[in-house]
């Protein structure tokens, strides 16, 4: 055990130079080893064995580094030690006495990920409950029908709360919101926004999408809006005329187009970027591909939507089944699913879609790929077509990020060729959840086994990263909580419940606020891009969907709560380690979980006590590279009642720190 505290090696720019290698490139490698007499190193590259050296002696460490030969394919490599007559061996599971037969370090050469991407700070909109800045776009009351005859319905007042038959409910939240409030995201310290879906769609989270290729007017802008609401005594759409004028007249759909230019332009000019949220697994019942509704059967022959025309040059978009219905999502018949396999021309017109709005004059930075694996009908033919996805969103704009909602194992998809990064449920949100809160994601039941369990921490984490690439844990979008799961305010009460079951105020019982700043200080310190979903920063609390997606509450924030948020998300930028160092476990037992991270002279401890009680910690900080005998300085502490920046030394004896943390606490040290 002591050997393995001598040895570290990791993918990230401390240890390997270039992280994102070119094709045909070299790579330099390097390995930290303490022990300073009588050891030799090597890398072993695919098979090929190359000496290591010592690179750089600073009189405690020692670093030995080798450059690859050129590498044009995906490469393997691990490390051979040679300590007197002791030979061991380093993988990404750490040190065997035997040669690895798995879990290897990887490179993958041409695998570019834009570096704007690499540790960012993002922020998640879900629009129609982010802001209203605009009441002449929002939907009417009865403008249309949704599925099973719910009358479109506009909420009365802003700060009423979701109901549990949510979908057809709107609050007016829209895109001139969004940019009324660009000042405040930016104050907070936004890198990236990250928009639920925006386009044409019926229902208020828009994953039921009506039309690609326009911005909804009722999130953008209404310049003819004539028509009428569908009366009371009538159950179909047909004169739902002036939904059809709003959602389908050109005039409408080219100023919300303009709209989103004009907001991209304003968030590019403040140095921030944007991702959209492709939802091609399936698209909408109401879409003029499939025109369920009969929206746009006065459309010419050529436009004319499969539902009510066998002949429809969109039929083959769809698998029609025998007894008149669709192959839809999880059965819902608003949600038909897209057949590729079965039509060419549905492939070329999603690349066509992906490429025009990260094109100008749009220019999105990246889009977020809903449901990703699940695109097609056979894992085969999902790869091939991220691949041509890949190219084509790479070969309109190469800083374009592609970022994929996925759970479980996503190296089949991280090699390069398809997927930049994931959603990172396996190697943060979840394993972070069960520690801190002992929840699972939906709070739909509380473990106690995992609550404070430090060593199922790691043991969940070392899992999920083994076969992580590097570069892609230096994008993976690590949030606590978003527009599908519980709010993690919520998770804190240790309370399995759903909006139904329990209803709206139990979500906010028994709460703590410690837990919960805790999984702050965890999400921005942690490897990624810490992703806040919007309110999380002023302490919205909500069960899972709908009851996660209550209205922002503007003119009651929790100031002192946002003002955490800023400082937490100064720290990572101020110290390049949160960005893009390497990381280290340090401690994981009952109630703890410490870990390290570093870069160049950037030295940062981060410790987290989840039990409620009072506990002396001692940490070996040789592991970062911290100095033999000295000192560090406190960043933070957070506590159940609030939190401290207070900048306070502590001392360094022997490579080791020691410190009391209070209940429900986390502490930040840095070498300064």
């Amino acid at each position: 055990m002591q050997y393995l505290k001598q040895c570290f090696a990791d993918e990230s720019e401390e240890f390997r130079t270039p992280i994102e290698p070119e094709v045909g490139g070299c790579v330099t490698l390097r390995l930290r080893v303490k022990e300073r007499t009588n050891t030799f190193a090597w890398v072993v590259v695919g098979g090929l064995r190359i000496a290591m050296k010592i690179k750089t002696d600073n009189g405690r460490y020692l670093i030995y580094e080798a450059t690859t030969p050129p590498l044009k394919e995906i490469t393997t490599y691990y490390y051979e030690l040679l300590q007197g007559s002791r030979t061991v061996y380093l993988s990404r599971r750490g040190i065997h006495e035997t040669v690895p037969s798995d879990c290897f370090f990887v490179i993958h050469p041409g695998f570019i990920i834009p570096k704007w991407s690499r540790g960012a700070v993002m922020y998640q909109i879900f629009t129609d409950r982010f802001c209203n800045g605009d009441q002449t776009n929002d939907v009417t009351e009865r403008e249309y029908l949704y599925e099973r005859g719910y009358a479109a319905h506009r909420t009365a007042h802003w700060n009423s709360l979701p109901q549990p038959l949510d979908v057809h409910n709107f609050y007016g939240g829209d895109l001139a919101g969004v940019r009324s409030k660009l000042d405040y995201l930016q104050y907070l310290g936004v890198e990236v926004i990250y928009f639920n879906p925006l386009f044409v769609s019926p229902s208020n989270h828009k994953y039921d999408t009506q039309d690609y290729d326009h911005i909804d007017p009722h999130f953008g802008r209404i310049v003819k809006d004539n028509g009428e609401q569908v009366p009371d005594w009538v159950g179909n759409n047909q004169m739902a005329t002036r939904y059809i004028e709003r959602t389908t007249d050109a005039a409408n759909l080219e100023a919300s187009d303009k709209l989103f230019i004009e907001l991209s332009e304003e968030i590019h000019r403040r140095g921030m970027k944007l991702i959209l949220d492709g939802v091609f697994n399936h698209c909408g019942s109401f879409h003029k591909w499939m025109d369920r509704e009969g929206f746009y059967k006065n459309a010419g022959k050529e436009d004319r939507g499969a539902y009510m025309n066998p002949s429809s040059p969109y039929r083959s978009f769809f698998k029609f089944l025998p007894n008149g219905t669709y192959e839809s999502w999880w059965g819902f018949v608003t949600l038909p699913k897209l057949n590729y396999e079965g039509s060419e021309k549905l492939c070329r017109e999603i690349l066509r879609i992906a490429a025009k709005w990260v094109s100008p004059p749009y220019n999105a930075d990246g889009w977020r790929l809903d449901v990703a694996a699940d695109l097609g009908h056979v894992e085969e033919f999902n790869h091939l077509f991220w691949k041509r996805f890949r190219r084509t969103v790479k070969e309109a704009n190469p800083n374009a990020l592609i970022l994929a909602e996925h759970y479980g194992n996503a190296a089949a998809w991280l090699d390069g060729s398809q997927w930049d990064t994931v959603m990172n449920y396996d190697a943060f949100m979840e394993p972070v959840t069960w520690f801190l809160t002992g929840m699972e994601k939906h709070s739909d039941r509380y473990s106690e086994d995992a609550d404070c369990n430090g060593y199922l921490f790691w043991k969940n984490m070392e899992k999920a990263l083994i076969s992580f690439p590097g570069c892609s844990r230096e994008c993976a979008m690590n949030q606590l909580d978003n527009h599908d799961h519980s709010r993690f305010m919520t998770r804190t009460n240790k309370t399995p419940g759903r909006l139904m079951s329990r209803g709206s105020n139990a979500a906010s019982e028994g709460i703590r606020p410690g837990l919960y700043r805790a999984g702050v200080v965890m999400m921005m310190t942690w490897t990624g891009a810490p992703t806040l979903y919007y309110g999380d920063e002023t302490g919205m609390c909500g069960w899972t969907d709908p009851d996660n997606r209550r209205p922002f509450p503007w003119g009651s924030e929790n100031w002192e709560l946002i003002e955490f948020h800023r400082y937490t998300i100064s720290l990572r930028k101020q110290h390049k380690a949160l960005r893009r160092g390497a990381l280290i476990s340090m401690a994981g037992e009952h109630g703890l979980v410490a870990y390290g991270r570093f870069l160049e002279n950037d030295r940062i401890v981060v410790a987290v006590n989840s039990g409620n009680y009072y506990r002396r910690v001692e940490l070996s900080v040789d592991m970062v590279g911290a100095p033999e005998n000295g000192s560090m300085v406190r960043l933070l502490e957070t506590t159940e009642d609030g939190y401290n920046v207070g900048r306070m030394p502590i001392v360094i004896r022997q490579g080791r720190i020691s410190f009391e943390m209070r209940p429900t606490s986390s502490v930040v040290f840095a070498c300064m």
